[in-house]
């Protein structure tokens, strides 16, 4: 991080923590437009989002040119709006990323960054603030704030209600963050209630075979299993999550395989990873399907097809993530499993197959 240092505020001018609102009284050394109430904040935010956005905000936040014509005032407008917008989207996918991943104490800063943005945007009463409201909802969630997640939700409601126009996409975060409210609150009965609207305005807007279907029914199943009604839970576990997740990335990988082992790439050019995911839903991915895979394992003897089934999903998934060393330690579970059972000779051909695949990658990667 880099060096902090007292801040002299101007007389008459109230500066605010970017994580709090409270009066700031430190500065970022590097941008010197990002003010704090204390060396805590600062670290956090830095940790969080700042270090990845130091630089963006700059331009944001200092006082625009002298323009020589409106013609260029309004083009200054737009890319500064543009240079939000960007902001907007890439905070946003930080704090996801962190929530999948368990950190709710790092998605806060980068879920109010995404906030803000949305409301120097969009204005203070939009329906677009409502995926960061959301956001923030889930990490107070998370850091067992109830009563804050509450409030964000509450003021997500009230905007949703106020609007127009509001999409199925929108509708389906909103009520798969109250199903996750009410599940911490242990009224089962109303978080199914909210994760099957969820479901229903996920299938409207991307279909129900999509993988942004599929969350609501992981999280349907997950009570269904608290509730120890194991045979619900695992229905939805294979048909409508690990199922969809499996057809997704063999699309993919079944593309990419063939291109990789004919030393192609169609756009002349070999990419960080091929999964087609942002980070966020790598991470949701990940998070998903060890979930589904520690539930498998946990009843081995039962369902051994079914571990073997998702650690092949992990493996096609490492590996589009070219993180091969992960690919090939699920993979070589996975075999182990099909020896250990003693099951068919086909279980254990598709899984060589994919190690040998791994091991040629690895060998000779493609540059």
């Amino acid at each position: 991080m880099n060096v902090i240092y007292p801040l002299a505020v101007p007389k008459g001018r109230r500066l605010c923590c970017e994580v709090c609102e409270a009066p700031a009284e430190r500065v970022c050394a590097a941008c010197t437009v990002t003010y704090y109430c204390g060396a805590v904040h600062q670290k956090a935010d830095w940790g969080s989002i700042h270090e990845k956005i130091c630089q963006l905000l700059i331009p944001l936040r200092t006082s625009m040119p002298f323009y020589n014509s409106e013609e260029e005032r309004q083009h200054g407008l737009q890319q500064q709006q543009q240079r939000q917008k960007h902001l907007i989207e890439f905070c946003y996918t930080v704090a996801q990323k962190y929530l999948f991943e368990g950190k709710h104490e790092d998605a806060v800063p980068a879920a109010l960054h995404s906030l803000r943005f949305r409301m120097n945007v969009y204005g203070l009463s939009s329906v677009e603030l409502v995926p960061a409201y959301l956001l923030l909802a889930e990490a107070s969630l998370g850091l067992g704030q109830t009563v804050q997640a509450e409030e964000y939700l509450s003021q997500a409601q009230w905007t949703v209600l106020k609007s127009t126009h509001c999409s199925n996409a929108t509708y389906s975060l909103l009520h798969r963050n109250l199903g996750l409210l009410y599940m911490a609150k242990k009224n089962y009965e109303e978080a199914r209630y909210h994760l099957a609207n969820d479901i229903y305005f996920a299938s409207c807007a991307f279909g129900t075979e999509d993988i942004r279907t599929s969350g609501g029914y992981f999280q349907l199943a997950n009570i269904f299993y608290g509730l120890n009604k194991l045979d619900l839970a695992d229905t939805l576990y294979t048909k409508q999550v690990s199922e969809i997740w499996h057809k997704y990335l063999n699309d993919h990988y079944q593309v990419l395989s063939q291109a990789r082992v004919q030393q192609i790439d169609l756009l002349g050019k070999r990419f960080e990873n091929d999964t087609g995911l942002d980070e966020a839903q790598e991470a949701e991915a990940i998070r998903t399907l060890t979930s589904i895979l520690n539930i498998r394992e946990s009843t081995l003897g039962q369902t051994p097809l079914k571990t073997i089934f998702v650690l092949k999903i992990l493996v096609m998934l490492y590996y589009l993530m070219m993180n091969f060393s992960k690919a090939q330690e699920y993979a070589k579970r996975a075999l182990s499993i099909v020896k250990e059972k003693r099951l068919g000779s086909h279980e254990r051909k598709a899984i060589k197959k994919l190690l040998n695949l791994i091991s040629t990658e690895e060998e000779h990667p493609i540059t």
